[in-house]
């Protein structure tokens, strides 16, 4: 047990290494306003910055939240958004002490972030959500039945390094781990009095140039691999005036936290109040199925997003009919299911899969039902949110006989 908790410290006080981060350009905030840019390289792109202004720390956007921009159906966002890795109450609630106790220097450091955990904002880390939430973005002419087609354009690290946490109670071996003890009484002045663990992890570009996650082991020897950026938050406001923990997602999106939804993927989301009210935010490098921990490798990240509005009983999309988030990108459909129970979830994927093959090109029940069983992957989207995912994987290229004139109208 000694040793165990030797190694947890060992894990937790990580350094920097300043000589690769020299390399990194860090993605500091554009304007401390909401606007559309005019010059610079996301010239005409509208831009989101996070600040006491435009984020919500725990909860999402409801129907009654005001929008802090509106855009037209066409419009690519900019949003710099702030992981909540680091700055959290077990972390200290103080950025720029927790950063530069693993070695990063002040400039590495997003002034926003020192600016939220310097603030007075409120957050309960028992009872709120841990996520910095940015938005909402209002889709002007949105309306509910509609659907917000969502094109992920681009998701960049802002800053070298990310945060891997366990915290007791959570993740899937809650109960398990972490080992370190915590207090009865835990505060803010001593984080580690909640007993948790969080692993700073930075990211090192390879041989190849491309930027890889890296953490140290107790013999000195690295692991190290590859980054897939996304936004494990994305969605829209949900019909209700009630306070929305930014915990567990549902069927307007939210912390869905489906690793497919990088770049080049796509994602329809049914409008359930006028203007959509889009937000995003709990921006991941890197995430394995499950998350079986509790967090993936979370850092800062800049998303670039493409809002297209599609009016009911107008405009296409796949599955013509979409009542939770849906998604694609390349080579997949991808369809989700979303419940407490993990053997639910895995029902209503199924049944969304079968019910998009149904609608997408007319194919019955029983060979939907078929046909995933034999060539579809069922994954783990993650156990760890409350209410837990998992996502159907339909493979495009098996549908190539399926011209627009043999599917279903």
């Amino acid at each position: 047990m000694k040793n165990s908790l030797i190694y947890m410290l060992f894990l937790g006080t990580l350094s920097f290494n300043s000589a690769q981060a020299d390399n990194f350009i860090v993605l500091k905030q554009i304007t401390d306003k909401p606007m559309l840019l005019k010059s610079g390289s996301y010239a005409g792109n509208y831009y989101v910055p996070s600040t006491l202004s435009t984020i919500n720390w725990g909860y999402l956007p409801n129907k009654d939240s005001k929008p802090i921009l509106t855009v037209p159906s066409g419009s690519t966002v900019t949003f710099d958004t702030v992981s909540h890795e680091g700055l959290l109450e077990d972390q200290g609630r103080d950025a720029e002490k927790y950063f530069k106790s693993k070695g990063v220097k002040s400039d590495y450091i997003l002034d926003e972030a020192k600016m939220i955990t310097k603030s007075n904002l409120k957050h309960d880390y028992f009872k709120d959500g841990p996520h910095i939430i940015t938005g909402p973005v209002a889709i002007q002419h949105a309306m509910p039945g509609d659907v917000l087609k969502v094109e992920v354009i681009k998701v960049e690290p802002r800053v070298p390094y990310g945060v891997i946490s366990s915290r007791h109670g959570k993740g899937a071996l809650a109960g398990e781990l972490p080992r370190t003890p915590a207090s009865p009484n835990p505060t803010v002045e001593d984080p580690s009095s909640f007993g948790n663990v969080s692993i700073f992890t930075p990211i090192e570009k390879n041989a190849k140039g491309e930027y890889e996650g890296v953490i140290k082991t107790e013999s000195g020897k690295s692991i190290r691999f590859p980054l897939y950026p996304f936004m494990g938050t994305m969605g829209v406001a949900p019909n209700t005036s009630e306070s929305v923990n930014s915990i567990p997602p549902s069927i307007y999106g939210g912390n869905i936290d489906i690793n497919e939804l990088g770049a080049g993927s796509t994602v329809y989301y049914p409008v359930q109040v006028p203007g959509a009210l889009f937000y995003t935010g709990d921006s991941h490098f890197v995430q394995g199925d499950g998350e079986v921990s509790l967090t993936a490798l979370e850092g800062s990240a800049r998303a670039t997003l493409k809002f297209t509005l599609l009016k009911a009983g107008k405009d296409r999309f796949p599955g013509k009919e979409i009542k939770q988030p849906l998604a694609e990108n390349e080579e997949f459909w991808i369809t989700p299911g979303l419940d407490v129970d993990l053997d639910e979830a895995m029902k209503k994927s199924t049944r969304e899969a079968i019910a998009f093959l149904g609608n997408e090109f007319g194919i019955d029940e029983a060979t939907a039902y078929a046909y995933l069983s034999a060539a579809t992957d069922f994954q783990v989207s993650q156990v760890v949110d409350r209410t837990k995912g998992i996502h159907a994987m339909i493979r495009k290229a098996d549908f190539k006989e399926f011209t627009k004139e043999d599917k279903k109208n």
